[in-house]
């Protein structure tokens, strides 16, 4: 795995038996890339399966056999937007899919990206690809490439969000504080997402999202003063929410 996840996430990993190798974060491209690894890896053992995460398709199909009818379900149809982030695709992909079959193609949907992913510019300019730089607190969402999850659907949404880190550390504050919601930044920037989407749509709409993580993954780094003034986010966080802020 890329050696700039957290270490709860790795701690997490090796408590349940795996052996772990943190390596550089480099460009897909790269053959040094944690992918490219991870099926070496994979190929030199006697009983191992890589399972390709970005580019197994079954992670879509999921999205559009299980998520898709269950957000449609829980709505009784009743929805105006989707958004989320995307990390493989499958979410987002898979989502869109059913719901604007679903709807005869009535249910918009957005993409959320954070910072140093170059998916918002490919949405927004009409399918450019450009060199990805820059980084976001967020992790395992943002992408440098159109997976093959995402590839399918892609053309079928209605528009990106580019979500600033700003937005969403002060997000995982509020959520704590005003809804009891212990949510990591990748979540708390979809909520970001949904509540731009709504706020474009006007009143009376529904805007659905994905909250795929929590905070005790992160919360060394989230709720730490040290670590927040080393990414100049916390003046980002209201003063009143910065009784959450428990480390040094």
């Amino acid at each position: 795995m890329p050696d700039t996840q957290s270490q709860g996430k790795i701690d997490l990993l090796r408590l349940l038996g795996a052996e772990v190798y943190p390596v550089p974060a480099v460009a897909f491209e790269n053959p040094q890339n944690y992918n490219h690894q991870a099926k070496r890896h994979a190929e030199r053992l006697d009983n191992a399966v890589w399972t390709n995460q970005f580019d197994n398709t079954a992670n879509r199909r999921a999205h559009i056999e299980t998520t898709g009818p269950e957000i449609w379900c829980q709505t009784g149809g009743k929805l105006d937007a989707f958004t989320c982030a995307t990390g493989t695709g499958g979410t987002l992909a898979g989502i869109t899919r059913y719901l604007k079959e679903k709807s005869d193609g009535k249910v918009k949907s957005f993409l959320a990206d954070p910072p140093g992913s170059v998916l918002h510019s490919y949405i927004t300019s009409g399918g450019k690809l450009v060199e990805r730089t820059g980084s976001s607190i967020t992790e395992g969402i943002g992408q440098g490439r159109i997976t093959d999850n995402l590839a399918p659907d892609v053309e079928l949404l209605d528009g990106s969000l580019n979500i600033a880190d700003e937005k969403s550390i002060e997000m995982v504050y509020r959520c704590l504080d005003e809804e009891g919601l212990y949510l990591g930044a990748s979540s708390a920037l979809n909520v970001v997402a949904a509540k731009e989407v709504a706020e474009k749509l006007g009143k009376g709409h529904t805007v659905v999202t994905i909250l795929c993580d929590g905070a005790y993954r992160y919360a060394d780094r989230l709720f730490s003063k040290k670590w927040l003034e080393t990414k100049n986010l916390l003046s980002a966080i209201p003063e009143h929410l910065q009784k959450y802020i428990v480390l040094p």
